[in-house]
């Protein structure tokens, strides 16, 4: 590797390098996958990017994360760790070996109730975890909108945050210990050291990274007091004040919290120790109605005042679509009164009904000052609770089924701003939004100053690009003046990792390059994030790139206007993953069992979106890959009915069925269903013999 380092990689170790994936599945137990129709699946998470991977492997031991980083270092390609590929800021996607950890690496293999502790391994979902943990009254209390498919390795990864937050924190609080993989190879456990290192013998090698590390933060303790924002919900670049000293003077610091938030950049996660909590033994919720936006914002800084659990934001763009969709429409009827401009979800948790009831009579109380009695509905039953979170949990994808080429763009997504500055700081964004010819959608954490915001934007247009980028920097400039912060929940990744050195300064980002390059030295771990980024507006990595189109077929069996066209239809899969989920409802049952990314809803609206703009060759629509790609889809219509974005899949393979058959006869099998009602009465004459055959 003398004449470059991974990050610049050569064209000869490019995509389809059959020698690099033929020493893979030599030397590993999972899953390799080099196949185009494979690549292309793992080329996007839920962000606007969309870069294809070398190849894939899903591996079937921990070992074989150790022996991918190995091969991946002496064939000089990079390695990217992926969990469920909901990241909406391109942090699981780069021209690298993706190592899917979900399929195989997904178990619990210490649990302790009496000690409230848990480790598990990086592909676990929340919710699987949670499930479990239940039955003993505790719960891992980052709870995410997405924890039916997020894995708590990508959730360590990206530091998630969620709805309650304000009580629990977020990741970084919330994380024991991380066994990982470092880049030469070697295994480690990062855990809490003294400020004496003491205690180290057992893990040879460490102590001149930590105290490497130790030295990095020392020097540069002024800048990080001056230019690293305070607050809860700060996640950008990596947590090097975590390595400073703590107000004893003592110097001790937990090592996981600074791989917490590195994206997958300094270690590959094995292993997660957590912390656990007791769930409360009680909750309430009340539903607050507000007929302006900018009321709403100035008065989450009162409502936090009564110690709620959660404070979050229901916007109007969220309400009109959720009252299109069958499974929210009728839980909407249920706790909206009226048009209101938006809702704040307030809950109240605790171990005593009557204390909690009293919270509510406090938040009726509180509204009524502001003008607003009759204001607040009351979800004191647990099922409507339930239907009221599920909606809320759902706020991104819902926006995102808005039709057309406009969609709402995640890129500041989740800035965040000290509370009293929020009602400011939103309403100038939308004079920022105005002023560029866009509207934003809302939703989220008021609680905490963090309102995930997406200008709609279309881009597959170079003005559109532009555009994002002058809202991108305006929108800094509005958070720098508050004290805020540029990335306060879904991390960084190829949007963010860009303006570290507009919001931190130079130093700050020297200080990253450092941190990674101590970790890293040759850029094995996913290049570009954090640390030496692209530009954020490289249209060349996204999802729609400079000549996207539909190259499909001119004439379709199906009517597919409604959605402007069969790409239109394909394209309202924004990737959420909620197709992933394992436990409710019945999306997707396929999936449900072979755990694979070919046979989940997203999995194979990507695989027809590549197909219908030529990116994977010329017949691949009626090609055997496409067959194979829908030949599971059982047309339950689950996601019509499930998807956030009402992504039929049933109506789809309908039309890729028969494209198909344009070209390809038909096989026995579907002749003797399709002629079923012919002989259907000779065959039941014959019922006997063809029962018996079976019985053998």
């Amino acid at each position: 590797m003398a004449e470059r380092t991974i990050a610049g990689l050569p064209r000869r170790q490019r995509i389809g390098d059959s020698r690099l994936a033929e020493r893979l599945a030599r030397e590993v137990e999972g899953e390799v996958r080099f196949d185009a129709f494979t690549r292309g699946r793992y080329a996007t998470d839920a962000s606007h990017y969309q870069i294809e991977p070398l190849g894939v492997v899903l591996p079937k031991r921990e070992d074989d994360i150790a022996a991918v980083v190995s091969i991946a270092r002496e064939e000089g390609v990079p390695v990217l760790p992926r969990g469920g590929g909901t990241s909406q800021n391109g942090q699981t996607v780069g021209e690298a070996i993706v190592v899917d950890t979900s399929k195989h690496l997904n178990d619990v293999l210490e649990y302790d109730p009496a000690a409230r502790r848990a480790t598990v391994q990086p592909g676990l979902v929340l919710d699987r975890l949670n499930a479990r943990l239940k039955a003993d009254g505790l719960f891992f209390p980052v709870d995410v909108s997405t924890g039916s498919r997020a894995t708590l390795g990508g959730m360590a990864g990206n530091n998630s945050a969620g709805a309650r937050s304000i009580r629990y924190g977020i990741m970084k609080h919330n994380v024991e210990a991380i066994d990982a993989v470092l880049a030469d190879g070697s295994n480690h456990r990062f855990g809490p050291v003294p400020g004496n290192l003491e205690g180290l013998d057992a893990e040879p090698g460490l102590t001149p990274l930590i105290q490497d590390l130790r030295t990095i933060a020392a020097r540069e303790r002024g800048e990080i007091e001056a230019r690293i924002p305070d607050l809860l919900r700060r996640v950008g670049g990596y947590n090097i004040d975590s390595l400073l000293p703590g107000e004893d003077g003592a110097g001790g610091h937990n090592m996981a919290e600074l791989l917490v938030g590195s994206e997958g950049t300094l270690a590959f996660f094995r292993r997660l120790t957590l912390p656990l909590q007791r769930l409360p033994g009680a909750r309430v919720l009340g539903v607050c109605h507000f007929p302006d936006f900018h009321q709403a914002m100035d008065s989450a800084q009162h409502i936090v005042k009564l110690d709620p659990t959660a404070v979050e934001l229901v916007d109007r763009n969220i309400l009109t679509l959720a009252r299109e969709i069958p499974l929210f429409r009728e839980s909407m009827a249920k706790f909206v009164q009226d048009e209101p401009d938006c809702l704040l979800l307030v809950e109240f948790a605790g171990e005593e009904a009557d204390a909690l009831h009293a919270k509510l009579d406090d938040l009726d109380e509180l509204m009524a000052g502001l003008g607003l009695p009759g204001g607040v509905v009351r979800a004191t039953d647990r099922g409507l609770q339930e239907e009221v979170w599920e909606v809320r949990k759902a706020g991104l994808n819902i926006v995102m089924a808005m039709k057309g080429d406009g969609k709402p763009v995640s890129f500041i997504e989740d800035c965040a701003v000290p509370l009293e500055h929020l009602a400011d700081y939103t309403a100038r964004l939308n004079d920022v939004f105005a002023r560029h010819g866009t509207r934003g959608t809302w939703y989220a954490h008021a609680s905490v100053g963090c309102l995930h915001v997406r200008p709609i934007l279309n881009l597959k247009e170079e003005a559109g690009a532009r555009t994002l980028r002058a809202i991108a920097e305006e929108t800094l400039d509005l958070v720098r003046e508050y004290g805020g912060t540029h990335s306060g929940e879904h991390g960084d990744g190829l949007a963010r990792s860009e303006w570290h050195e507009r919001v931190f300064g130079p130093r700050i980002v020297g200080a990253l390059e450092e941190v990674k390059d101590r970790f890293d030295p040759d850029g094995l771990f996913n290049p570009g994030k954090i640390v030496r980024p692209p530009r954020m507006d490289d249209r060349d990595l996204f999802r729609f790139k400079p000549g996207y189109g539909y190259q499909g077929p001119t004439e379709t069996a199906l009517d597919w206007s409604p959605w402007g066209g069969l790409l239109g239809a394909v394209e309202m899969c924004n990737n959420n993953g909620a197709c992933r989920k394992l436990a409710g409802g019945v999306m997707c049952p396929s999936y449900r069992v072979t755990h694979d990314e070919r046979d989940v809803t997203r999995g194979r609206a990507n695989t027809l979106r590549l197909a219908l703009t030529g990116q994977l060759g010329p017949e691949a629509l009626s090609s055997p890959e496409m067959r194979e790609t829908l030949d599971l889809c059982v047309a339950c219509k689950g996601c019509r009915r499930e998807c956030p974005t009402g992504v039929d899949m049933a109506r789809m393979k309908i039309e890729a069925t028969a494209q198909y058959r344009k070209t390809a006869p038909l096989a026995l099998r579907d002749r003797l269903v399709a002629h079923l009602p012919r002989y259907a009465p000779t065959a039941a004459r014959l019922a006997p013999l063809l029962n018996l055959a079976g019985r053998l």
